[in-house]
Protein backbone atom coordinates (compact mmCIF):
# COMPACT_ATOMS: atom_id res chain seq x y z
CA UNK A 1 0.00 0.00 0.00
CA UNK A 2 2.55 2.32 1.04
CA UNK A 3 4.23 2.00 -2.77
CA UNK A 4 0.65 2.82 -4.62
CA UNK A 5 0.70 6.18 -1.92
CA UNK A 6 3.90 7.00 -2.91
CA UNK A 7 3.49 6.62 -6.26
CA UNK A 8 0.31 8.58 -6.07
CA UNK A 9 2.21 11.31 -4.49
CA UNK A 10 5.29 11.87 -6.96
CA UNK A 11 2.99 12.00 -10.02
CA UNK A 12 0.92 14.52 -8.43
CA UNK A 13 4.15 16.28 -7.62
CA UNK A 14 5.91 15.83 -10.74
CA UNK A 15 2.43 17.18 -12.52
CA UNK A 16 2.56 20.55 -10.74
CA UNK A 17 6.55 20.87 -10.12
CA UNK A 18 6.93 19.81 -13.97
CA UNK A 19 3.89 22.14 -15.15
CA UNK A 20 5.71 25.35 -13.55
CA UNK A 21 9.38 24.36 -14.46
CA UNK A 22 7.99 24.04 -18.45
CA UNK A 23 5.74 27.15 -17.91
CA UNK A 24 8.60 29.27 -16.93
CA UNK A 25 11.31 28.00 -18.69
CA UNK A 26 9.83 27.31 -22.07
CA UNK A 27 6.24 28.30 -22.48
CA UNK A 28 7.09 31.45 -21.21
CA UNK A 29 10.01 33.02 -23.19
CA UNK A 30 8.30 31.31 -26.67
CA UNK A 31 5.42 33.34 -25.97
CA UNK A 32 7.04 36.30 -24.73
CA UNK A 33 7.31 36.76 -28.68
CA UNK A 34 3.61 37.22 -29.16
CA UNK A 35 1.99 40.49 -29.84
CA UNK A 36 -0.11 41.24 -26.53
CA UNK A 37 -3.67 40.46 -28.41
CA UNK A 38 -2.34 36.67 -28.76
CA UNK A 39 0.21 36.38 -25.92
CA UNK A 40 -2.14 37.26 -23.04
CA UNK A 41 -5.26 35.03 -24.50
CA UNK A 42 -2.62 32.36 -25.03
CA UNK A 43 -1.59 32.27 -21.14
CA UNK A 44 -5.43 32.18 -19.93
CA UNK A 45 -6.15 29.49 -22.36
CA UNK A 46 -2.77 27.35 -21.14
CA UNK A 47 -4.32 27.99 -17.49
CA UNK A 48 -7.44 26.89 -17.87
CA UNK A 49 -5.64 23.68 -19.28
CA UNK A 50 -3.19 24.05 -16.63
CA UNK A 51 -4.99 24.27 -13.15
CA UNK A 52 -7.41 21.61 -13.66
CA UNK A 53 -4.45 19.47 -13.00
CA UNK A 54 -3.31 21.26 -10.01
CA UNK A 55 -6.60 21.17 -8.23
CA UNK A 56 -6.23 17.54 -8.69
CA UNK A 57 -2.48 17.12 -7.44
CA UNK A 58 -3.34 18.97 -4.31
CA UNK A 59 -5.72 16.81 -2.72
CA UNK A 60 -3.67 13.56 -3.83
CA UNK A 61 -0.34 15.46 -2.74
CA UNK A 62 -3.24 16.35 0.92
CA UNK A 63 -4.38 13.02 0.88
CA UNK A 64 -1.42 10.66 0.59
CA UNK A 65 1.63 12.83 2.44
CA UNK A 66 -0.75 12.61 5.69
CA UNK A 67 -1.43 8.88 5.37
CA UNK A 68 2.00 8.27 4.67
CA UNK A 69 3.25 10.56 7.62
CA UNK A 70 0.73 9.14 9.56
CA UNK A 71 2.62 5.78 9.42
CA UNK A 72 5.43 7.52 10.65
CA UNK A 73 5.94 6.85 15.14
CA UNK A 74 7.50 10.67 14.59
CA UNK A 75 7.75 12.40 11.55
CA UNK A 76 10.90 14.32 11.12
CA UNK A 77 11.87 17.35 10.24
CA UNK A 78 12.80 16.74 7.08
CA UNK A 79 8.47 15.44 6.74
CA UNK A 80 7.13 18.23 8.85
CA UNK A 81 9.41 20.65 6.47
CA UNK A 82 7.78 19.12 3.10
CA UNK A 83 4.54 19.57 4.96
CA UNK A 84 5.06 22.77 5.33
CA UNK A 85 6.49 24.32 2.76
CA UNK A 86 3.94 22.25 0.15
CA UNK A 87 1.17 23.94 1.81
CA UNK A 88 2.50 27.28 1.38
CA UNK A 89 2.74 26.47 -1.98
CA UNK A 90 -1.04 25.26 -1.79
CA UNK A 91 -1.80 28.75 -0.29
CA UNK A 92 0.39 30.42 -2.84
CA UNK A 93 -1.75 28.48 -6.15
CA UNK A 94 -4.95 29.33 -4.20
CA UNK A 95 -3.96 33.27 -3.80
CA UNK A 96 -2.97 32.64 -7.83
CA UNK A 97 -5.63 30.73 -8.90
CA UNK A 98 -8.44 33.52 -7.39
CA UNK A 99 -6.72 36.37 -7.56
CA UNK A 100 -4.23 37.10 -10.64
CA UNK A 101 -5.46 34.83 -12.45
CA UNK A 102 -9.56 35.66 -12.04
CA UNK A 103 -8.41 39.65 -12.78
CA UNK A 104 -6.34 37.50 -15.94
CA UNK A 105 -9.53 36.59 -17.67
CA UNK A 106 -11.56 39.34 -16.74
CA UNK A 107 -8.94 41.71 -18.82
CA UNK A 108 -8.33 38.86 -21.54
CA UNK A 109 -12.22 38.77 -22.39
CA UNK A 110 -12.42 42.88 -21.87
CA UNK A 111 -9.39 42.96 -24.11
CA UNK A 112 -7.13 45.44 -21.86
CA UNK A 113 -3.94 44.28 -22.32
CA UNK A 114 -2.59 46.55 -20.24
CA UNK A 115 -4.34 44.98 -16.98
CA UNK A 116 -3.50 41.34 -18.32
CA UNK A 117 0.54 42.48 -18.33
CA UNK A 118 0.25 43.36 -14.72
CA UNK A 119 -1.62 40.32 -13.75
CA UNK A 120 0.62 37.91 -16.42
CA UNK A 121 3.53 39.54 -14.31
CA UNK A 122 2.57 38.56 -10.90
CA UNK A 123 1.38 35.39 -11.89
CA UNK A 124 5.04 34.74 -13.37
CA UNK A 125 6.71 36.00 -10.32
CA UNK A 126 4.83 33.93 -8.10
CA UNK A 127 5.11 30.30 -10.48
CA UNK A 128 8.93 31.29 -9.34
CA UNK A 129 8.86 31.42 -6.17
CA UNK A 130 6.24 28.25 -6.09
CA UNK A 131 8.33 26.37 -8.45
CA UNK A 132 11.50 27.20 -5.76
CA UNK A 133 9.46 25.85 -3.49
CA UNK A 134 8.64 22.58 -5.06
CA UNK A 135 12.26 22.17 -5.74
CA UNK A 136 12.98 22.20 -1.80
CA UNK A 137 9.95 20.00 -0.89
CA UNK A 138 11.61 18.16 -3.56
CA UNK A 139 15.10 17.60 -1.48
CA UNK A 140 12.92 17.64 1.63
CA UNK A 141 11.46 14.49 -0.17
CA UNK A 142 14.64 12.91 -0.61
CA UNK A 143 16.38 13.64 2.88
CA UNK A 144 13.22 12.09 4.40
CA UNK A 145 14.13 8.89 2.50
CA UNK A 146 17.73 8.75 2.60
CA UNK A 147 18.41 10.62 5.89
CA UNK A 148 20.83 13.05 4.47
Amino acid sequence: MFGLLLYVHLAAAVVWIGGMFFAYVAARPAAAELPPDQRFPFWARAFARFFPWVWAAIPALLATGLVMASQETTPGLPVMLMTGFGLAMMALFLHVYFAPYRRLRRAVAASDWTLAGRQLGQIRRLVAVNAGLGFLVLLFGVWSVTGG
